[in-house]
C-alpha cells in the first residue's frame, strides 16, 4: 500500500531557502540555517516556536466573557504534559487516539501532545452520533479518547456498551467534567487529572525531557502525523493518513501564495478541527508561520466573535459567507427608505465597477480607481466593519461549491473571496486564487510543486508532495485513488483561458437524463440557494426525463417573510406547507430556470417537510448531502415529482 500511495519526494528546504531573508523575526520551518534539510515535522515546529518566542501569544479562548491568553511556552508545556501522560498510559509511536470535542486549546494540546511521541491523533466531529463515532474508533483501533464534555463522553460510553463495543479503547479523558460527578468508570478521568498523571510520570523519570526530545528527533517528515476520516458521502468514512510532509508542504506553500508568510495572522478557529481545512489553516498554519488563533465561543456566535476579534486571515465554508451576506441584507431592509435607496444605488455602482474588475482579472482601470475609493469611504468600509472583516488581507471560501452571487457580493464591497481547490487527500488546497487570477467561478492556479492533468472525461488528476500516504487499513481504496503517482480526485473540472481551473461537480454527482444529457447539479443548486429563502436543494433526474428538486427552506428567513404577511405557522413543517410559501419558492425556481438551458430547468419540485439532519443520515458531519440515500429516504417525494415507478 505504501508504494502505491507515496507521492513524489522533494527536499522542502530547497523550495523555501529564501524565506529567512523575508522573515528575519519569524521562524521559517524550511530555512536550512534553522533545520536540517527534510526534517520538518509539526512537533519540531512547536518546540522551535516555544524556544524562540516563549512569551509570544499563540492561542486565545473566551471564558466567562474574558479572553484567556496562552503563549508558546505554555502551548508546548501543556503538549509535553499530555505526552508524558500518554507514555505513562503505555501509548507508543503509531498508536491512535481520538479527539471528540469542540475547538479548544485542549484539542491543540492533545493533538500535538500525541504527535510529540509519534502517536496518531484522529479527530471526530462533535456532531457525530455514537454509531458513527463507534465506527471510527473501532476502525482506527484507538486506545484513548479525549472528549470535550459530558455529551461527547456519553457517546463514547454508549459506543462501548452497544453493538460489540470498543475493544481497543482503554482510557477516556474529559475536558469539561460538568454534570459527571456520579460517573464511576475507572478508566475515565478529567483532563487535568490526566495531565497530573503525566507530571508524576515525568517527575519519576530523570531524563523525561530528553525522552521527548529524542522522540521528536526520531520522527520523520514521512511518518503519519494524523488521520482525517472522510465525510462518507458515498460510503463508510475512510481514514486518510496525512504525513508531516503533506501538511507542512501544503500549508506553508499556501501561506506563501497568499502572503501569509510575511504578514501577521490573527485567525478565528471555529470550523471543526477534525476537518482538514481547519487543521491546516489554523493549527498547522500557526506552527508554520506564527500568529494567533482565537477560538470562537460556538458555531452560533461566529459572526459576533469575528466582529470582536477583527481577524486578518479568515477561512469560511460557503454557509458562513452566505450568512454574513444575509445579515447585511436583512439589516439593510430594516433601515429607512432613504438609506435603502442610497445603499442600493452605491451597490449598483459597485457592481458596475466589479464588472470591469472581473474583465481585467481582478484589476481596475486607472481611471476608475477614484470612483472605487469613493464607494469604499461612502459605504463599503462600513459594511466591512459591520462584518468584522475590515482588517482581513485574505479570505478563503472552502469546503464546497458556493453561490456565484455570494462571491460577487463580497467582490463588490471590496472583500474578494479567494476560492481554491483541494481535498483531504492533499492536505488542503493545491490550487488558489491570487491577484491577477481571480476569475469568478475559478479556483486559481496550482501551488508551487503541484502538477495536474485532466482526463478525457474531465476528471482532474493531481501530482504533489502534499498527496496523502493512503487510507488506513484499506489498500484497495488507496490503489483505486492513485494512478502512476497521481491522485484521482473524482472531480470534474474545466480550464479557463487564463489558466485557472473551475470545478464542475463531483464525478459521481453528474446526472445523466434518460435523453443522455449530462448535467452538473451543483450549478443549478447554487443558483437556487442564491435566494435567502432557500437553505438546501437536491437536484434529481438521473435516468429521468426531466429534472426535479427537493427543497429545504430557510426557517428563519421564510419565517420573517411569513410574519410580515401575517401568515400563521408553528413549526418548520407547518411553514413549509403553506400555499403562499410554495408560491414564493415557485417564483424563485422560475427565476433560476431563466439562467439555464431548457433541459437544465427544474420542472417539478417538492418542499421537504423537515430540514435535512445529520442524525437522520441525510447529511455528513460537514453538512454535505448524502446523495446515496436520496432514493430511499425521499421515495415518497420523488414519486410526487416523477410519478410511481413501474413495477
Amino acid at each position: 500500500m505504501n508504494d502505491l500511495a507515496s507521492p513524489p519526494t522533494i527536499e522542502l528546504a530547497t523550495l523555501f531557502d529564501d524565506a529567512a531573508a523575508r522573515l528575519p523575526a519569524r521562524f521559517d520551518p524550511f530555512d536550512p540555517a534553522n533545520l536540517k534539510a527534510g526534517t520538518g515535522t509539526l512537533p519540531r515546529l512547536l518546540r522551535e516556536h516555544a524556544r524562540r518566542h516563549p512569551t509570544g501569544l499563540a492561542l486565545r479562548e473566551k471564558d466567562l466573557g474574558v479572553w484567556r491568553r496562552h503563549d508558546w511556552a505554555h502551548y508546548y508545556r501543556q503538549a509535553k504534559r499530555f505526552a508524558f501522560a500518554l507514555l505513562s498510559a503505555g501509548i507508543k509511536r503509531g498508536d491512535r487516539i481520538i479527539i471528540a470535542s469542540e475547538n479548544s486549546p485542549e484539542w491543540y494540546f492533545s493533538d500535538l501532545g500525541a504527535e510529540l511521541i509519534g502517536a496518531v491523533p484522529v479527530g471526530i466531529y462533535p456532531t457525530n452520533p455514537w454509531p458513527e463515532l463507534q465506527y471510527i474508533v473501532r476502525h482506527s483501533a484507538a486506545r484513548l479518547a479525549v472528549c470535550g464534555d459530558q455529551e461527547q463522553t456519553d457517546k463514547v460510553l454508549d459506543a462501548q456498551v452497544n453493538a460489540g463495543g470498543l475493544p481497543d479503547l482503554e482510557s477516556v479523558v474529559c475536558v469539561d467534567m460538568k454534570g459527571m460527578r456520579d460517573y464511576a468508570q475507572p478508566y475515565l478521568s478529567s483532563f487535568e487529572d490526566f495531565l497530573a498523571r503525566g507530571d508524576a510520570w515525568a517527575a519519576s523519570q530523570p531524563d523525561a525531557e530528553a525522552v521527548i526530545d529524542a522522540l521528536i528527533e526520531d520522527t520523520s517528515p514521512d511518518d503519519v502525523a494524523l488521520m482525517v476520516y472522510t465525510s462518507g458521502t458515498t460510503g463508510p468514512p475512510k481514514g486518510a493518513m496525512m504525513t508531516h510532509r503533506n501538511i507542512i508542504y501544503s500549508t506553508y506553500n499556501y501561506a506563501r501564495a497568499v502572503g501569509a508568510d510575511t504578514r501577521r495572522i490573527d485567525a478565528v478557529g471555529y470550523l471543526p478541527l477534525c476537518h482538514a481545512a481547519e487543521r491546516c489553516y489554523s493549527m498547522a498554519m500557526l506552527l508554520c508561520v506564527g500568529g494567533t488563533v482565537s477560538f470562537a465561543e460556538s458555531i452560533d456566535t461566529v459572526n459576533e466573535n469575528v466582529r470582536e476579534i477583527a481577524p486578518t486571515f479568515m477561512v469560511g465554508v460557503p454557509r458562513i459567507w452566505e450568512k454574513m451576506k444575509e445579515g447585511f441584507e436583512f439589516r439593510l431592509k430594516e433601515s429607512g427608505p432613504i438609506q435603502k435607496r442610497v445603499a442600493g444605488w452605491l451597490l449598483k455602482k459597485g457592481r458596475a465597477l466589479d464588472d470591469l474588475r472581473q474583465a481585467n482579472d481582478g484589476r481596475l482601470p486607472a481611471g476608475r480607481r477614484l470612483q472605487a475609493w469613493l464607494l469604499h469611504w461612502l459605504l463599503f468600509r462600513n459594511i466591512q466593519r459591520f462584518m468584522g472583516l475590515d482588517r482581513t488581507y485574505h479570505r478563503l471560501c472552502a469546503g464546497a461549491a458556493v453561490s456565484p452571487e455570494t462571491i460577487r457580493f463580497f467582490s463588490v464591497i471590496g472583500l474578494p473571496l479567494s476560492q481554491g481547490y483541494g481535498m483531504t487527500e492533499v492536505a488542503g488546497c493545491v490550487f488558489i486564487q491570487t491577484p491577477g487570477h481571480f476569475r469568478l467561478g475559478g479556483c486559481g492556479l496550482p501551488l508551487e510543486g503541484t502538477t495536474y492533468d485532466v482526463a478525457p472525461d474531465g476528471e482532474i488528476l493531481i501530482g504533489s508532495p502534499a498527496i496523502f500516504k493512503g487510507y488506513f487499513r484499506d489498500p484497495e481504496a488507496t490503489q483505486k485513488t492513485m494512478q502512476d503517482g497521481m491522485l484521482l480526485s473524482g472531480d470534474i473540472v474545466t480550464v479557463f483561458d487564463n489558466g485557472e481551473i473551475s470545478v464542475v461537480d463531483r464525478k459521481k454527482a453528474i446526472i445523466i437524463t434518460s435523453g443522455g444529457k449530462n448535467i452538473a447539479p451543483s450549478e443549478i443548486e447554487n443558483a437556487l440557494k442564491d435566494s435567502p429563502y432557500i437553505k438546501e436543494v437536491i437536484v434529481t433526474g438521473d435516468g429521468r426525463k426531466y429534472l426535479g428538486a427537493l427543497i429545504v427552506i430557510d426557517f428563519d428567513n421564510v419565517g420573517l417573510w411569513a410574519s410580515d404577511r401575517s401568515l400563521s405557522y408553528t413549526t418548520y413543517k407547518s411553514l413549509s406547507q403553506l400555499p403562499e410559501v410554495r408560491d414564493l419558492v415557485q417564483d424563485i425556481v422560475d427565476e433560476a430556470n431563466q439562467r439555464f438551458a431548457r433541459v437544465e430547468n427544474i420542472r417539478k419540485f417538492v418542499i421537504l417537510e423537515k430540514e435535512l439532519d445529520h442524525d437522520d443520515g441525510e447529511l455528513t458531519a460537514t453538512q454535505k448531502v448524502r446523495r446515496s440515500v436520496i432514493d430511499k429516504k425521499f421515495a415518497r417525494e420523488l414519486e410526487l415529482i416523477y410519478g410511481k415507478a413501474p413495477a
